[in-house]
């Protein structure tokens, strides 16, 4: 095996490694440092932290957070889909039909039992 094939490989990383150094050594030396009382204190969502960082959550956050991952899904999905469409013909067509129609009624399932909203 001839490891002279990787020198550029390695140079690249020798190369990128050093910019990102240069880069940040460049920044923190010519960068304005006044830090304050206020730049210094932890942000917390644009308010005040007020409570303890285990406090308890609405139920609503997780579903928000798990109908993301369901419609990012659906992308993932959907995507590999559309670039073999040709090839798997009305039977692929058929199949995601079911698939967007089942998340469809999903979507509109969550949608009347109202864990869209946000109070």
């Amino acid at each position: 095996m001839d490891l002279s094939q990787y020198l550029p490989v390695l140079m690249f990383l020798g190369v990128a490694t050093i910019l990102g150094v240069v880069l940040l050594s460049v920044g923190s030396i010519l960068g304005p440092g006044r830090p304050d009382a206020e730049k210094l204190a932890p942000y917390e969502c644009g308010f005040e932290a007020f409570e303890d960082a285990r406090m308890k959550f609405d139920v609503r956050y997780y579903l928000m957070a798990i109908l993301f991952i369901v419609f990012d899904l659906e992308i993932a999905f959907i995507f590999p889909w559309a670039l073999v469409f040709r090839d798997l013909g009305l039977f692929g067509l058929i199949e995601m039909g079911l698939f967007v129609g089942m998340l469809f009624l999903g979507f509109i399932y969550v949608w009347k039992k109202g864990a869209l909203e946000w109070e």
